[in-house]
């Protein structure tokens, strides 16, 4: 069970994750401004932040601009009705460790605290970039290249790559992807995990995820 601030003044979407997360067996704090956000957030009491960047008083950038610059490596999972490029690569660059643009699927919101959560209290550094085989994730822009050149990649396939990358030469059990990257147990006939890893061969090239019959797929890097 992980302890998780909500930093949202929209008081329909911060009940909507609060109950989702409380689901999921966390306990929530929910904050509605940045100042009182970022006081809550330096108490130390928590695991993790989803912060929206449109709060009063003082926004999302400016909190976790403060927030970082106190120490703190806390994950943050930045909400934003903001769209544009920009404002994705200035919350990356600012020291948010994902972000997601509303209206979003709870569903992928809890796969991405799951494995925020799990990389923080294993240790695992949180690196800039992953890159092998020829493939580089930038995980501050979310861009993917592949010898150098763009490749377009949905967020589901980005985050499904990130898990291979992160883990390479390590066989992952369609079980294990399932949790890590969709947050939710699918019916167990469900193809899907086999259809995604069809689709990242595609894009980054036919030999970059393998095949372990009867055991799940390993990232070749």
């Amino acid at each position: 069970m992980a302890r998780i601030l909500i930093v949202e003044d929209e008081a329909r979407i911060a009940s909507f994750v609060a109950k989702g997360l409380r689901a999921d067996g966390h306990t929530t704090t929910v904050v509605g401004d940045g100042p009182d956000g970022l006081d809550e957030a330096l108490s130390g009491g928590f695991d993790l932040m989803v912060l929206d960047i449109g709060l009063p008083r003082m926004d999302g950038f400016e909190l976790l601009d403060q927030l970082r610059s106190q120490g703190s490596r806390m994950p943050v999972i930045v909400l934003t009705a903001r769209d544009s490029v920009t404002d994705t690569v200035t919350a990356l660059e600012g020291g948010a460790d994902d972000y997601m643009a509303k209206p979003f699927r709870f569903a992928e919101l809890l796969a991405r605290v799951r494995l925020r959560l799990r990389q923080h209290s294993a240790g695992t550094p949180l690196d800039d970039a992953l890159e092998a085989a020829g493939v580089r994730l930038d995980l501050r822009t979310r861009r993917a290249t592949v010898g150098g050149r763009d490749v377009d990649l949905s967020a589901r396939e980005f985050a499904l790559a990130e898990i291979f990358m992160r883990n390479r030469g390590n066989v992952l059990s369609r079980e294990q992807l399932l949790d890590q990257v969709w947050g939710f147990d699918f019916d167990p006939g469900s193809n899907v995990v086999d259809v995604y890893v069809g689709y990242l061969r595609r894009k980054l090239g036919a030999d970059t995820v393998e095949t372990v019959r009867g055991m799940g797929y390993r990232f070749r890097g």
